[in-house]
Protein backbone atom coordinates (compact mmCIF):
# COMPACT_ATOMS: atom_id res chain seq x y z
CA UNK A 1 0.00 0.00 0.00
CA UNK A 2 0.98 3.79 -0.42
CA UNK A 3 4.10 5.50 0.84
CA UNK A 4 1.80 7.58 4.42
CA UNK A 5 3.26 8.05 7.32
CA UNK A 6 1.62 5.15 9.47
CA UNK A 7 3.39 6.10 12.29
CA UNK A 8 2.35 9.29 12.14
CA UNK A 9 -1.00 8.86 11.17
CA UNK A 10 -1.39 6.94 14.32
CA UNK A 11 -0.48 9.36 16.49
CA UNK A 12 -2.57 12.04 14.81
CA UNK A 13 -5.40 9.71 15.47
CA UNK A 14 -4.81 9.40 19.26
CA UNK A 15 -4.25 13.03 19.48
CA UNK A 16 -7.96 13.34 17.74
CA UNK A 17 -9.45 10.84 20.30
CA UNK A 18 -8.19 12.10 23.28
CA UNK A 19 -9.67 15.79 21.37
CA UNK A 20 -13.02 14.26 21.27
CA UNK A 21 -12.77 13.35 25.62
CA UNK A 22 -12.57 9.52 24.49
CA UNK A 23 -9.84 7.35 26.02
CA UNK A 24 -7.48 5.96 23.25
CA UNK A 25 -6.21 3.22 25.56
CA UNK A 26 -9.90 1.87 26.32
CA UNK A 27 -10.05 -1.23 24.89
CA UNK A 28 -12.66 -1.02 22.27
CA UNK A 29 -10.29 1.78 20.77
CA UNK A 30 -6.66 0.56 21.54
CA UNK A 31 -5.95 -0.81 18.23
CA UNK A 32 -7.89 1.97 16.20
CA UNK A 33 -5.26 4.64 15.16
CA UNK A 34 -3.04 1.36 13.55
CA UNK A 35 -6.42 0.44 11.91
CA UNK A 36 -6.84 3.90 10.95
CA UNK A 37 -3.59 4.09 9.44
CA UNK A 38 -4.07 1.31 7.59
CA UNK A 39 -7.11 2.41 6.23
CA UNK A 40 -5.64 5.73 4.78
CA UNK A 41 -2.79 4.07 3.19
CA UNK A 42 -5.50 1.76 1.15
CA UNK A 43 -8.04 5.12 1.09
CA UNK A 44 -4.35 7.14 -0.44
CA UNK A 45 -2.71 4.64 -2.37
CA UNK A 46 -2.90 6.93 -5.54
CA UNK A 47 -1.05 10.05 -4.29
CA UNK A 48 2.29 9.71 -6.36
CA UNK A 49 1.50 7.54 -8.45
CA UNK A 50 0.96 8.52 -12.20
CA UNK A 51 -2.25 7.70 -13.88
CA UNK A 52 -0.85 8.50 -17.49
CA UNK A 53 1.71 5.42 -16.48
CA UNK A 54 -1.53 2.78 -16.94
CA UNK A 55 -2.09 3.77 -20.28
CA UNK A 56 1.49 3.04 -21.48
CA UNK A 57 0.56 0.05 -22.66
CA UNK A 58 -1.63 1.20 -25.06
CA UNK A 59 -1.13 -0.08 -28.84
CA UNK A 60 -1.92 1.73 -32.35
CA UNK A 61 -5.84 2.04 -33.07
CA UNK A 62 -6.51 0.04 -36.28
CA UNK A 63 -8.59 1.53 -39.16
CA UNK A 64 -11.60 -1.29 -38.02
CA UNK A 65 -11.06 -0.33 -34.61
CA UNK A 66 -14.88 0.49 -33.26
CA UNK A 67 -16.26 3.99 -32.98
CA UNK A 68 -16.65 4.44 -29.46
CA UNK A 69 -15.86 2.50 -26.43
CA UNK A 70 -18.08 2.52 -23.10
CA UNK A 71 -17.14 1.15 -20.06
CA UNK A 72 -20.46 1.64 -17.93
CA UNK A 73 -20.46 1.01 -13.88
CA UNK A 74 -17.10 1.05 -12.74
CA UNK A 75 -17.34 1.10 -8.76
CA UNK A 76 -14.74 4.01 -7.35
CA UNK A 77 -14.58 4.82 -3.77
CA UNK A 78 -12.35 8.25 -2.97
CA UNK A 79 -12.13 10.36 0.08
CA UNK A 80 -13.87 13.88 0.46
CA UNK A 81 -10.79 16.53 1.23
CA UNK A 82 -13.21 19.36 2.74
CA UNK A 83 -14.16 16.39 5.51
CA UNK A 84 -12.20 13.41 4.96
CA UNK A 85 -15.20 11.28 4.93
CA UNK A 86 -15.82 8.69 1.73
CA UNK A 87 -17.62 9.36 -0.95
CA UNK A 88 -18.66 5.96 -2.68
CA UNK A 89 -20.13 6.02 -6.79
CA UNK A 90 -20.00 4.88 -10.46
CA UNK A 91 -17.71 6.39 -12.99
CA UNK A 92 -18.98 5.23 -16.70
CA UNK A 93 -16.51 6.28 -19.31
CA UNK A 94 -16.04 6.73 -22.74
CA UNK A 95 -13.70 7.74 -25.69
CA UNK A 96 -13.60 7.85 -29.48
CA UNK A 97 -10.56 6.29 -30.29
CA UNK A 98 -7.66 8.23 -32.04
CA UNK A 99 -4.23 7.56 -32.03
CA UNK A 100 -4.31 4.74 -29.27
CA UNK A 101 -6.33 2.22 -27.81
CA UNK A 102 -5.88 0.36 -24.32
CA UNK A 103 -7.42 -2.70 -22.91
CA UNK A 104 -10.54 -2.13 -20.64
CA UNK A 105 -9.58 -3.27 -17.58
CA UNK A 106 -6.71 0.05 -17.89
CA UNK A 107 -9.47 2.12 -17.88
CA UNK A 108 -10.91 1.17 -14.54
CA UNK A 109 -7.21 1.47 -13.24
CA UNK A 110 -7.32 4.88 -14.31
CA UNK A 111 -10.89 5.78 -12.40
CA UNK A 112 -9.06 3.76 -9.12
CA UNK A 113 -5.64 5.71 -9.21
CA UNK A 114 -7.12 8.94 -9.63
CA UNK A 115 -9.69 8.26 -6.96
CA UNK A 116 -7.23 7.29 -4.25
CA UNK A 117 -6.02 11.10 -3.48
CA UNK A 118 -8.23 12.89 -1.28
CA UNK A 119 -10.61 14.76 -4.08
CA UNK A 120 -13.55 16.60 -5.11
CA UNK A 121 -15.57 15.29 -7.52
CA UNK A 122 -16.12 17.86 -9.59
CA UNK A 123 -11.95 17.35 -9.74
CA UNK A 124 -12.29 13.63 -10.09
CA UNK A 125 -14.36 13.81 -13.02
CA UNK A 126 -11.95 16.37 -15.30
CA UNK A 127 -9.25 14.23 -14.00
CA UNK A 128 -10.19 11.18 -15.26
CA UNK A 129 -11.33 12.74 -18.66
CA UNK A 130 -7.86 14.52 -19.25
CA UNK A 131 -5.81 11.29 -18.73
CA UNK A 132 -7.86 9.54 -21.12
CA UNK A 133 -7.59 12.41 -23.30
CA UNK A 134 -3.42 12.75 -23.29
CA UNK A 135 -2.73 9.09 -22.65
CA UNK A 136 -4.76 7.80 -25.88
CA UNK A 137 -4.88 10.85 -28.09
CA UNK A 138 -8.68 10.27 -28.22
CA UNK A 139 -10.99 11.73 -30.45
CA UNK A 140 -13.25 12.79 -27.73
CA UNK A 141 -14.07 11.33 -24.35
CA UNK A 142 -16.87 11.80 -21.61
CA UNK A 143 -16.97 10.76 -18.42
CA UNK A 144 -19.74 10.59 -16.14
CA UNK A 145 -19.54 9.87 -12.26
CA UNK A 146 -22.55 9.41 -9.83
CA UNK A 147 -21.77 8.89 -6.20
CA UNK A 148 -23.20 9.22 -2.59
CA UNK A 149 -20.83 11.65 -0.09
CA UNK A 150 -20.68 11.29 3.50
CA UNK A 151 -20.50 14.47 4.26
CA UNK A 152 -23.85 15.18 2.85
CA UNK A 153 -25.64 11.98 3.94
CA UNK A 154 -24.20 11.99 7.43
CA UNK A 155 -24.12 14.87 8.37
CA UNK A 156 -25.30 18.53 7.86
CA UNK A 157 -28.13 18.27 5.75
CA UNK A 158 -28.38 14.57 5.83
CA UNK A 159 -29.62 13.99 2.22
CA UNK A 160 -29.31 10.09 2.88
CA UNK A 161 -31.54 9.61 -0.25
CA UNK A 162 -29.11 11.83 -2.73
CA UNK A 163 -26.15 11.90 -5.33
CA UNK A 164 -24.55 13.75 -6.46
CA UNK A 165 -23.59 13.84 -10.93
CA UNK A 166 -21.02 15.34 -12.66
CA UNK A 167 -20.19 15.19 -16.13
CA UNK A 168 -16.75 16.37 -18.24
CA UNK A 169 -16.52 15.78 -21.95
CA UNK A 170 -13.42 16.38 -24.21
CA UNK A 171 -13.05 16.44 -27.94
CA UNK A 172 -15.07 15.20 -30.69
CA UNK A 173 -17.73 14.38 -27.34
CA UNK A 174 -18.63 17.98 -26.40
CA UNK A 175 -20.88 18.44 -29.21
CA UNK A 176 -24.14 18.11 -27.76
CA UNK A 177 -25.39 15.59 -30.25
CA UNK A 178 -22.71 13.07 -30.05
CA UNK A 179 -22.31 13.61 -25.88
CA UNK A 180 -26.41 12.45 -26.37
CA UNK A 181 -25.75 9.46 -28.02
CA UNK A 182 -22.87 7.85 -25.41
CA UNK A 183 -25.30 9.15 -22.57
CA UNK A 184 -27.76 7.10 -24.14
CA UNK A 185 -25.66 4.17 -24.16
CA UNK A 186 -24.13 4.69 -20.84
CA UNK A 187 -27.88 4.62 -19.07
CA UNK A 188 -29.22 1.81 -21.00
CA UNK A 189 -29.19 -1.16 -18.93
CA UNK A 190 -26.82 -3.36 -18.32
CA UNK A 191 -25.47 -6.50 -19.65
CA UNK A 192 -26.76 -10.21 -18.79
CA UNK A 193 -24.74 -11.91 -16.30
Amino acid sequence: MGGVDRERIQRAVSELLLAIGEDPSRPGLASTPERVADAYAEFFDGLGRDPLALLSDSVPAGEHDTEAVVVRGIAFRSVCEHHLLPFLGTAHVAYLPGERVVGLGRLARVVETLAARPQLQERLTEEIADTLQHGLGARGVLVVLDAVHGCVVARGSRQTGSSTVTVASRGDLTDPAARAEIMALMSSGGSER
